[in-house]
């Protein structure tokens, strides 16, 4: 990357900057890949914060799926943490992990795990895991809010035959050909997932992130305190692909010890770790053992760090120095916190980051964990939180004693809690992977790059006022 006819005077963020296009011959944005080589296998460069409202089993398989990474967070119980792990590993790279209930689930609970909204939907089955039948998610914003998802069943069961679906293609075909928008998918006679029209349409665009045994990939989060080589080994033990040691202040002797401690059990996983902003940084936690240096201070929407402390970095110059101090250590950069659209992404991405770290935007999906609630004018959301917070410190030290709890809770900080709504024309996290996705293959195509790595090398990034960056923004409303 390169500065466009300017040389920064201080530090820059995100706004501050934009794309100049440049000469291409990329002609289209499938011609663009995506792929990382920071150790975690993604295909895409989307990492799901290790964040409790954001990353849960079921967000980290989605996200899997589709070619990226999840990081499950710290504060899970060490056996919740590993069964979670488990669970992801066990899901199916090819179909979509079903909603699943009994007949004897009424509408309003199911409704409180997914909205009413096309081309998604619920399986039921009874309690030895029979196939019962599927409805389709439209039709419980239409039944009485107490009746019995058993009652909504009737007439022939639409459902597809694994061996029918054997590649993202030819279940599109199928699915077409039969007019379904959403069907259960059965191998003798078990359900194996479920499909939409436009989730087969995605199997023939992205690729998943799989071990060598296939299986969905997976990271968790360890923290520094406590003994974080034997969480490490346990975790390894259940699965896990890649350890992340984290903490607010990442440049710190406690850090530097767990890394170290984590490396000399031998497991065999790449290790990030942060958070950091500065050169030196780097240097002192690749030399203890990280392969990945987690970047930021600050930045995240549920973060009050900077106006508590004073303590952080614009994020794209962090970015910036830390990846090319990273590059020179033979490590890896991961951008966390502070993208709100997909350019962010990109400007990441072309400041050096291999990876960048989503959490309050992904905190607002199907996949997400928690409830759907309804506000007083309906419309839907999930709750999110800070890690640094008197809701996380209550959930981190659940275990200790009531003064220790309450010390520590003295001095939390950042948002407890935030309503963070569904966009109801992208109320997945798919929906948000096709949308960030695609703003940055179309940002590699305008800078002439094919690749990660020759993005990294023709990246022009020009400096602009705030007017300039507000130029940019779409109306909100008409002339």
């Amino acid at each position: 990357m390169e500065f466009y006819r300017t040389s920064p005077t201080h530090d820059l963020t995100y706004s501050d900057v934009f794309l100049v296009p440049s000469r291409s011959d990329v002609s289209s944005r499938l011609d663009v890949a995506l792929d990382t080589a920071d150790g975690s296998g993604s295909t895409i460069p989307i990492v799901s914060a290790n964040m409790n409202s954001v990353t849960g089993p079921r967000l980290a398989a989605s996200l899997a799926r589709r070619g990226g990474i999840g990081v499950l967070p710290q504060d899970l119980h060490l056996q919740d943490l590993a069964e979670s792990i488990r669970w992801v590993k066990a899901q199916s790279p090819r179909f979509d992990t079903p909603f699943s209930f009994t007949p004897e689930t009424t509408v309003a609970e199911a409704a409180e795990v997914l909205p009413a909204v096309p081309g998604h939907g619920i399986v039921v089955q009874d309690a030895g895991e029979a196939f019962v039948g599927c409805i389709v998610a439209e039709r419980l914003g239409t039944a009485l809010p107490d009746a019995r998802l058993g009652d909504l069943i009737h007439g022939d069961l639409p459902a597809l035959e694994a061996e029918d679906v054997d590649s993202p293609r030819r279940a599109f075909d199928v699915m077409a050909e039969a007019g379904l928008d959403f069907a259960p998918v059965l191998e003798h006679g078990r359900v194996v997932g479920t499909l939409s029209r436009r989730s087969a349409l995605r199997g023939t665009v992205y690729r998943p992130n799989v071990d060598a045994e296939g299986r969905l990939r997976v990271a968790a989060a360890v923290g520094v305190n406590g003994d974080p080589a034997a969480k490490a080994r346990a975790l390894a033990e259940a699965g896990v692909d890649l350890l992340v040691i984290d903490t607010a202040h990442g440049h710190q002797e406690g850090m530097l010890r767990a890394i170290r401690a984590v490396r000399d059990q031998g497991l065999g996983l790449p290790i990030v770790a942060g958070n950091i902003v500065t050169a030196d940084g780097v240097r002192d936690l690749v030399e203890a053992g990280a392969d990945v240096l987690k970047v930021g201070v600050g930045p995240g929407a549920m973060c009050t760090t900077r106006m508590m402390t004073a303590v952080g970095r614009p994020q794209f110059s962090a970015v910036l120095e830390t990846a090319e101090a990273a590059r020179e250590h033979g490590a890896r950069v991961w951008a966390d916190g502070g993208v709100r659209y997909p350019r962010d992404v990109a400007l990441a991405l072309a400041a050096g980051a291999d990876s960048v770290m989503i959490g309050s935007w992904f905190a607002g999906t199907i996949e997400a964990p928690g409830r759907l609630r309804r506000d007083a004018s309906g419309r839907l959301f999930k709750e999110s939180w800070g890690m640094a917070s008197t809701k996380a410190v209550r959930e981190r030290f659940d275990r200790l004693g009531a003064y220790e709890l309450a010390r520590r809770e003295l001095f939390a900080e950042g948002i407890s809690s935030s309503s963070i709504y569904l966009d109801p024309l992208r109320p997945s996290i798919e929906d948000l992977l096709d949308m960030i996705t695609s703003g940055v293959r179309s940002s590699f195509t305008y800078a002439g790059a094919s690749t990660l790595t020759e993005f990294r090398e023709r990246a022009l990034v020009g400096i602009q006022s705030a007017a300039g960056y507000e130029e940019g923004k779409a109306l909100p409303v008409s002339w």
